[in-house]
């Protein structure tokens, strides 16, 4: 069996080994829709040795936000599948590591994806790093409470909300976007060619769906919320994007208040969100599809602890076991004024994890004491995850909405 690069030129057996793999068929030509997206430079095929191909694995150039609002360059890795007649033979190990390895000669240190199925990719050192849920909220329970504090919440909205078309507003929704995203830790960049190209779910594909835009007191777009009706009963709500919580809460009551509806469903929140805190009911927020989203891998210890921002002066020895790629290290990390060192070192160590542990804690988003008490890190000393868990916080929790 072979593993080689792709070119343009197999872009349409790229995708119709692809859909084979999941037993599918294309429902869009290859070269149209998120296909047109693909980079072929980063693309794998699987060859077998009479020249037929039987996986894929592909790979996208995208900006992760850490914590701190450091932006780096990431591999988004999708597009994987193996053929039914050649799985459990070796194919998508070779294809994973083949591009682990094409992925750090490219001078990137973290690598992430989105997971069909929970159970692969650990074994590749990726760990669930984001979460998601969706909610759905009645509209004769969509009252707001009024605020018990004076902060943020209880501030008086400015600004307007507009409604518009998708077709109309594809620059503003672009723009809007990359300024969340730039301070949202775990959200991942939308580069301009997948806009362009409509490469990708609502809002970026061109599909109707009606915007609404909030500006600011100076007319500046600084939020919006996709969303479609596609019944007499149900609102669904692609995503709200917001600079802050004031104008999140101004696009929801906007959402909420709209006629002829009876339940609005807003897809992807994170877990954390205060929307159910600022219903007078609080129980009117039903949570489902409460699950992960981003996983994350790290490639390189020292470079990718070392570029996120830190909240909290500490010292840590962390023990990473990498089985994916056969390898081991054992890192001082040292935290002061929001600034972190990592050296290896041969010291004891406070924490043993294997990578995808890391991957998981790495953004914030999981906590290592959590890892602890299931059984997956390993503390040498007591105290050992208070102090991770203090160490690894973000700012705020860390989420993505990007599909890919």
């Amino acid at each position: 069996m072979e593993i080689r690069a792709t070119t343009d030129k197999d872009l349409d057996v790229f995708v119709d080994t692809l859909y084979a793999a999941f037993g599918r068929f294309p429902e869009t030509p290859a070269g149209s829709g998120i296909w047109s997206a693909l980079e072929m430079d980063r693309g794998l095929l699987a060859m077998t040795a009479d020249r037929r191909p039987v996986g894929t694995a592909a790979a996208y150039s995208f900006e992760l936000t850490l914590p701190g609002e450091a932006v780096v360059p990431v591999a988004g890795v999708s597009a994987v599948g193996v053929l039914p007649s050649h799985r459990r033979q070796g194919v998508l190990t070779a294809m994973m590591r083949h591009q682990l390895t094409d992925v750090r000669a490219r001078g990137e240190f973290l690598s992430v994806l989105l997971s069909s199925e929970a159970l692969i990719y650990r074994r590749f050192g990726y760990g669930p790093a984001t979460y998601t849920r969706r909610l759905t909220v009645p509209r004769h329970q969509a009252a707001f409470a009024r605020p018990r504090a004076r902060g943020t919440a209880d501030l008086p909205a400015t600004g307007s909300v507009e409604l518009l078309r998708r077709a109309d507003c594809g620059e503003i929704l672009e723009q809007v976007y990359d300024r969340y995203r730039r301070a949202q830790p775990g959200a991942l960049s939308r580069p301009h060619r997948w806009w362009t190209l409509g490469a990708g779910q609502s809002p970026i594909a061109p599909t109707s769906r009606y915007i609404a835009v909030h500006r600011d007191s100076d007319g500046v777009p600084d939020g919006y919320a996709s969303y479609s009706i596609a019944d007499a009963e149900t609102m669904t709500v692609d995503e709200t994007i917001a600079v802050d919580d004031i104008v999140f809460a101004t696009l929801t009551r906007f959402l909420l208040a709209h006629d002829l509806i009876t339940r609005v469903v807003f897809k992807h929140l994170p877990p954390e969100h205060p929307l159910r805190w600022q219903l007078e009911d609080f129980r009117a927020g039903e949570v489902s599809d409460d699950t992960d989203w981003l996983w994350v891998r790290l490639l390189d210890v020292p470079r990718a602890l070392t570029a996120r921002g830190w909240f909290t002066d500490a010292e840590l020895v962390l023990d990473v076991d990498d089985p994916a790629l056969g390898e081991h290290g054992r890192y001082l990390l040292t935290v002061r004024d929001g600034k972190a060192d990592c050296v290896p070192t041969d010291r004891e160590p406070d924490l043993s994890l294997d990578m995808s542990d890391l991957g998981s804690i790495y953004l914030g988003g999981t906590a290592p004491s959590t890892l602890v008490r299931a059984g997956h890190i390993r503390a040498h000393r007591p105290g050992a995850a208070v102090v991770a868990d203090a160490l690894f916080r973000a700012e705020r929790p860390p989420h993505c909405l990007h599909w890919f």
